[in-house]
């Protein structure tokens, strides 16, 4: 079971076609920050319909898309 599998279904669940979430509201939903260890966490995320498409450090963002 993977650290982020919290945030994994909350996508799944309340993803539209794309969207962003903070570094804060990342954190809110999976109980942990996001850190370093994200990017290779990233790729379990395939497993429920999307993909990270974007880390933006400046504006601590984080774009999902969903995979066609």
């Amino acid at each position: 079971m993977s650290k982020y599998n919290t945030l994994w279904k909350y996508i799944k669940k309340n993803g539209g076609q794309s969207f962003k979430l903070s570094f804060d509201e990342i954190k809110n939903i999976a109980g942990i920050a996001i850190d370093h260890s994200f990017l290779n966490y990233k790729k379990e995320l395939l497993q429920y319909g999307y993909k990270v498409e974007k880390i933006s450090l400046k504006d601590k963002t984080v774009l999902f898309q969903k995979i066609n």
